[in-house]
């Protein structure tokens, strides 16, 4: 078996000093690939350094709704310049957060507006965080050209109803650990309805840490256990949801299969 994290942080401070280990970790636990993701400066350094440094690391830089604030012209002409390496494999992660509001709801749209432009610009796909934000989130993919470029709703959260409207779109949806959670209701409707070709697994670590292990700090192995939990939700095996989600993380990172 081998399993594609399509989305982790394996940048983030939480690993400084001991990445080594956790890549190591991950391959006991048949995660084999993975997707570092950026979301501003130090991050967006930090994930291309990783995957020029480890094969089947690659990585997704961008600006996280977040850090919108701090989106400039250099900001700009420093993404273009990693979105140009070889290891790099999409844009991400961008999109709108609600939640938190740390930087005003206008300049997220803006911003994020403006990497949907990018990517269409290069024909890079889109990794898309979305917090309490689906309406306008949706409502902005829709008015770009995503279906030409491609895109993952990561860590989704959404029911069903919202799944379909974003497949619809042409997304990929992604699951991360909290479809391991029983009372995540809206997440197991949604990890039931998306098709074996849209779907895609992460850990998004080392946030939503999986049961077996909720509570500690996740890490790109656990890839497995959502692997497992999305096996069990739908019925089937998970050497059956390895194989297909990592096909399709190939797929829309432009990757060879094999």
């Amino acid at each position: 078996m081998q399993i594609f994290d399509s989305h982790t942080h394996l940048n983030d401070a939480a690993y400084a000093g001991h990445v080594d280990d956790f890549v190591a970790s991950a391959q006991e636990l048949d995660v084999t690939e993975m997707a570092i993701v950026g979301s501003d400066t130090d991050l967006n350094a930090g994930a291309v350094q990783l995957a020029a440094r480890y094969p089947g690391l690659y990585a997704i830089v961008g600006w996280h709704p977040e850090s919108a604030k701090d989106y400039t012209d250099d900001a700009e002409h420093a993404l273009r310049a990693q979105l140009a390496l070889p290891q790099t494999v999409a844009i991400g992660e961008i999109g709108l957060d609600y939640h938190w509001d740390t930087s005003p709801r206008d300049v997220q749209r803006r911003v994020f507006a403006r990497q949907l432009a990018i990517a269409d610009e290069l024909q890079l796909p889109v990794s898309i965080h979305s917090r309490d934000a689906f309406m306008d989130t949706y409502s902005i993919l829709n008015q770009s050209r995503v279906r030409t470029f491609g895109g993952i709703m990561h860590s989704f959260t959404g029911d069903g109803t919202w799944a379909r409207r974003f497949l619809e779109l042409g997304m990929y949806v992604s699951f991360s650990g909290i479809a391991s959670f029983k009372n995540a209701a809206p997440e197991h409707d949604s990890v039931r309805i998306v098709p074996d070709d849209r779907l895609l697994v992460e850990t998004d670590a080392p946030y939503l840490t999986p049961e077996p292990y909720r509570g500690r700090t996740n890490q790109p192995g656990y890839t497995r256990y959502v692997v497992e939990a999305i096996a069990r939700l739908r019925g089937t095996t998970p050497e059956h949801i390895a194989a297909v989600t990592r096909r399709n993380a190939h797929r829309v990172f432009g990757l060879e299969n094999d």
